[in-house]
């Protein structure tokens, strides 16, 4: 049965919706995940923390590849650091990104 498209009403937002600022950071956050190399790096961290050196090591990278997604994480807040002596150790900035991408990693391989 065919319906004419100008009789059908468009559902109304729900009032719970986030502001747009909000929902722009969201698809921000997930721009940020859009990256594999930042994702191989997530997931080097997912279970500890690591310094640069041995994050390229793993990845069979440069150091300054590694650096600089390591400095778009740690901007985006997905990534912090802490320094001891002259080492620089990153690891993931909380529980929800751990979670974020446990998550995403189980759906994948469902």
């Amino acid at each position: 049965m065919y319906t004419d498209y100008k009789e059908h009403k468009p559902a109304e937002l729900p009032e719970q919706m986030p502001p747009e600022s909000v929902l722009s950071d969201a698809a921000e956050l997930f721009k940020i995940f859009g990256d594999l190399t930042r994702v191989r790096i997530i997931f080097v961290l997912f279970r500890h923390e690591e310094c640069v050196r041995d994050i390229a090591q793993k990845l069979d990278m440069t150091q300054s590849a590694i650096s600089h997604q390591l400095r778009i994480l740690k901007q985006s807040r997905l990534v912090t650091s802490r320094r001891e002596g002259k080492t620089i150790f990153y690891s993931l900035a909380d529980s929800h990104i751990s979670s974020i991408f446990g998550q995403a990693l189980e759906h994948i391989q469902e």
